[in-house]
């Protein structure tokens, strides 16, 4: 019967390639109708062109819309090689590197939430056909962005066996050109620590944990080195100033700080959002934690990256990258577990991403978003709403699995 069925399943991975070739070109279309600007690709081409040009990185102000450099030094470094492509050339290739990362993405998500035996080529191209029209890959696309090449260091990072050698290196890589990825290595430690009290295997955890922080310290230096005054500026200075990236109330701003600046209506919320993002840092952390010390690695690792995405001051909506897994764990729970409660979960979190929901309210110039009415913030609070309520379903899990 195997022997029989295998040729089938040999004739079904053509049939998805093909659409999600479909789907991708349909993509493409699109976004040259919508003329994508790929502005954010333009910042990192000029970061590069600064490195080369041994200029003041933090003192750039690139394109027409006078965007600043905002990640660390060592990301200016990466970007070097952008400045020897021309313009329709980067763009072309940001383009198809992009979805081929989003493949990966989704390979690497399908691994984690079915393990690695039922992660198949044919799954994971039907699934990118879909995803790929989310709004957070829609947007990360449309301003040549990385959140997918920084999901798939860190996915590629935490599928390795424990104790592997490289375990560590990709979210510690991850972390040196953006910090959010950094929250990773808080919940390695945690976990490892949480292991060693119940005499669990910690070792391989915190060496994983250990590899990714020297990774990091590595990568850091290593732009110390070649740019010194740059480093000493974003680390002693700019890496404070949450403002430089945006307006928090902006309603591209799906962080927890700008929900909240949108529902108090003001640029700032202060110690409002410090005191809400530590309460969700904590209990976030906590879920996660519990998730994976019960084995259940996808809940463990989709916890960590919505309390990143909450906490963070800035989350733009193309970070939520984080929802393509999140949506397949779901269905994977759906399908194991039944109920149409579970089924309508998934159909509503996909919706959420789909809808482009966020841009239905006033935005734009004039700080529009400050005068929001309850209609309007709810739908450019869906990304956060949705992330509580994923947590919620991880704590819920966690007790239900301690009372059973």
């Amino acid at each position: 019967m195997t022997v029989l069925a295998l040729p089938a399943a040999r004739r079904r991975v053509p049939l998805a390639a093909g659409a999600c070739l479909l789907s991708f070109a349909a993509f493409w279309l699109a976004q040259r109708a919508a003329d994508v600007s790929m502005i954010d690709l333009m910042v990192y081409r000029a970061e590069g062109e600064t490195v080369r040009a041994g200029g003041d990185l933090y003192a750039l102000r690139a394109t027409e819309a006078h965007l600043p450099t905002t990640y660390p030094p060592f990301a200016a470094l990466l970007f070097t090689p952008l400045t020897l492509l021309d313009t329709a050339a980067m763009r072309t290739l940001a383009t198809l590197g992009n979805l081929a990362l989003l493949i990966a993405f989704v390979h690497l998500s399908l691994r984690m939430v079915h393990g690695d035996r039922h992660a198949r080529v044919e799954g994971a191209l039907w699934a990118s056909a879909l995803v790929v029209w989310c709004e957070p890959v829609w947007t990360t696309l449309r301003y040549g962005q990385i959140n997918l090449l920084l999901a798939v260091l860190v996915l590629w990072d935490l599928s390795r066996r424990p104790g592997h050698r490289w375990a560590g290196v990709g979210i510690g890589v991850a972390a040196a050109i953006k910090l959010t990825p950094a929250l990773f290595v808080v919940l390695l430690l945690l976990t490892g620590a949480a292991e060693a009290a119940r005499r669990g295997p910690w070792r391989p955890i915190v060496r994983h944990a250990c590899v990714a922080a020297a990774s990091f310290a590595g990568a850091t230096l290593l732009a110390a080195a070649v740019l010194p005054y740059d480093s000493w500026r974003f680390w002693t200075r700019m890496v404070f100033e949450a403002g430089r990236v945006g307006l928090a109330e902006d309603t591209a701003n799906q962080s927890l700080r700008g929900v909240l600046a949108r529902l108090l209506h003001t640029g700032e919320p202060g110690a409002f959002w410090a005191l809400a993002a530590s309460v969700t840092g904590a209990l976030g952390l906590a879920a996660a934690v519990a998730a994976a010390l019960r084995g259940e690695r996808a809940w463990a690792v989709l916890s960590c990256a919505a309390t990143a995405l909450l906490v963070s001051p800035v989350s733009w909506s193309h970070h939520w990258v984080w929802c393509v897994p999140m949506v397949l764990l779901l269905r994977a729970e759906a399908e194991r577990r039944g109920g149409r409660a579970r089924w309508a979960g998934v159909g509503a979190v996909y919706l959420v991403f789909c809808s482009y929901a966020l841009w239905w309210v006033p935005h734009g110039a004039g700080r529009l978003e400050l005068g929001q009415n309850y209609g309007q913030m709810t739908l450019s609070a869906l990304y956060v709403v949705t992330a509580f309520t994923f947590l919620w379903v991880a704590v819920t899990r966690w007790r239900t699995s301690r009372t059973a």
